[in-house]
């Protein structure tokens, strides 16, 4: 019966071209820019070098995986180790979105003071209070369904993420081409970057998060109507959309604004600014803040979508989660953990307005996300290397090239990472070392291994729902040619 209704229900298929950009908006961003602008020309070095060791395994890992299971991280853990690891895995990338969200409109509430007044950037209140009034109105978005954020999340791409990325490193350009010094030191020196101390690496760290998520949207990987070839094809764009948007306006930014002036989070305006300045043309500021505003709430419908999405599944095929979380509105979205999730943002959200300094409310959540994140790239290596093992002969519409270097060498990244993750950072000026370490660690332990491992003892029989059950290695089917090629 259930099959019958399957047939005669019209599916709603997305492009692959789309759900490139979905991937994209997902992983990149121009706020990351600031943080690597500060290294000058080493930026380049230091964002290739996580493209290396993690962005590329990361991405033709998932590329595979997602080419022949269906069903996003979970499926792909669970199958590849087992089913209580397939949880923790996707309790992981949800969990680490509740830290997310408040960074990511951290440096939306500092980009849209710009607008109207600069000086509320260093506004923990202000910060406070756009992070809350945005995010509730993201749920209220992603409650209406799959392809109204697909919609959305492409256009903030093209509007706020490429066209300004673009435009800045084209002003920069000028701005070197009128005979202007550059503020970062261009020559070839200063190509690796000046070691410092230990303190200097947890820069790097935040590349590992702004490249992660590169898998986050493959649990949309049956929306496209050929996934098996489909989604590598999307994955790949990405992949080059992203090394752009992260490497070349991050040098931009470097040549007109000094180290020791770049705000972490509004530094991306503050460039905007000084060029804007420079030409006499201030007023397009405000305008290009609406833009870079719009990106990142479109980089955060995408991020609302995918990671609740897989949790869902796994909360009704195993029962990890108690029925009231597995409920749907009349969209089909999963509208109760959506608000449950907005609750905890919310409180963490405060911090903004308690601790003195944004960017270390800035930095602080970063990390915290990044080590709970990494906690299910370990798990996913781990699982890629065991399918390829074990079902070797799984229809694949795409094989990672050596794929267990790629997991070995993304692994050993991830776990360097989260052991950098735990040394502060040099601008961490709020607190002690060890009040760092205990809430980064405690942010970790509690969300990242405490809150899943309750859910998963305290589980109930009837919290199953048989009839959302599907076989674990259900594979990838194309949609039946119907005449019309997508793009």
């Amino acid at each position: 019966m259930r099959a019958a209704i399957t047939a005669r229900t019209p599916k709603n298929y997305i492009t692959w071209l789309m759900l490139a950009f979905m991937i994209t908006s997902s992983v990149a961003s121009l706020r990351a820019a600031p943080t690597m602008a500060v290294y000058g020309l080493a930026a380049v070095f230091l964002y290739v070098v996580p493209a290396i060791v993690f962005l590329l395994p990361t991405s033709l890992v998932s590329a595979e995986l997602a080419s022949g299971w269906s069903g996003g991280v979970y499926r792909w853990v669970a199958d590849g180790i087992s089913k209580p690891a397939g949880f923790l895995a996707i309790w992981c990338q949800f969990a680490m979105t509740i830290f997310y969200y408040p960074s990511l409109l951290g440096y939306v509430a500092s980009t849209f003071a710009y607008v109207i007044n600069p000086s509320l950037a260093s506004n923990g209140l202000y910060v406070a209070i756009v992070i809350v009034v945005l995010f509730w109105t993201g749920v209220w978005v992603s409650s209406q369904g799959t392809k109204t954020v697909a919609g959305l999340s492409s256009f903030g791409l093209i509007i706020g993420t490429l066209v300004p990325g673009a435009l800045l490193v084209i002003l920069g350009l000028v701005f070197l081409g009128e005979g202007n010094t550059s503020a970062a030191p261009m020559d070839a020196s200063h190509l690796l970057p000046q070691w410092t101390g230990i303190a200097s690496l947890v820069l790097v760290v935040n590349n590992f998060l702004s490249y992660a998520g590169m898998e986050m949207n493959a649990v949309h990987v049956t929306s496209l109507r050929k996934p098996a070839k489909e989604f590598p094809r999307a994955m790949f764009l990405a992949i080059g959309l992203v090394l752009l948007i992260f490497i070349l306006p991050a040098l931009a930014i470097s040549w007109v604004i000094p180290a020791d002036q770049l705000s972490l989070t509004a530094g991306v305006m503050q460039a905007f600014d000084a060029f804007f300045a420079n030409f006499g043309v201030s007023w397009l500021t405000p305008i290009l803040g609406l833009m870079l505003i719009a990106a990142s709430l479109g980089g955060m419908l995408t991020w609302l979508a995918g990671p609740s999405k897989g949790l869902l599944t796994v909360a009704r095929e195993e029962g990890y989660l108690p029925p009231f979380l597995q409920k749907l509105n009349k969209h089909g979205v999963q509208q109760n953990i959506l608000v449950s999730q907005g609750l905890m943002t919310t409180v963490i959200a405060l911090l903004y307005a308690f601790i003195p300094n944004v960017s270390s409310s800035y930095w602080i959540l970063s990390v915290i996300t990044t080590q709970v994140y990494l906690i299910m790239y370990l798990l996913l290596f781990v699982a890629a290397v065991r399918l390829r093992r074990t079902k070797p002969d799984h229809p694949r519409g795409y094989r990672a090239p050596a794929l267990t270097l790629l997991c070995t060498v993304g692994f050993l990244a991830s776990v360097a990472a989260m052991i950098i993750g735990f040394v502060p950072p040099a601008q961490f000026s709020s607190g002690s070392g060890g009040v760092y370490l205990l809430i980064v660690g405690g942010g970790l332990g509690v969300v990242g291994i405490l809150v899943p491992a309750l859910f998963y003892f305290l589980r109930k029989p009837h919290w199953k729902n048989p009839a959302n059950v599907g076989g674990p290695e259900e594979p990838l089917v194309d949609a039946p040619a119907d005449g019309h090629e997508e793009a």
